[in-house]
């Protein structure tokens, strides 16, 4: 999927070291401890990005390298 840019609120969770493969459940989940708050906040645009992102992207270091 390709954006021409990014959009106030977007997240990339996909990509975050927090959202994880629950087994039990079949589906991902971010295991950030959000109140509703926050939450809300994200999901309404608030914030420009999500606090919380951490970059899970093994090959980052990689590519920097190159």
């Amino acid at each position: 999927m390709a954006t021409s840019g990014k959009v106030k609120g977007q997240t990339a969770c996909e990509y975050c070291n927090n959202f994880v493969w629950d087994e039990e459940d079949e589906q991902y989940y971010c295991e950030m401890d959000m109140d509703e708050d926050d939450y809300v906040r994200l999901v309404t645009g608030h914030y420009s990005e999500c606090p919380y992102f951490v970059n899970g992207d093994e090959y980052k270091v990689v590519r920097h390298q190159m």
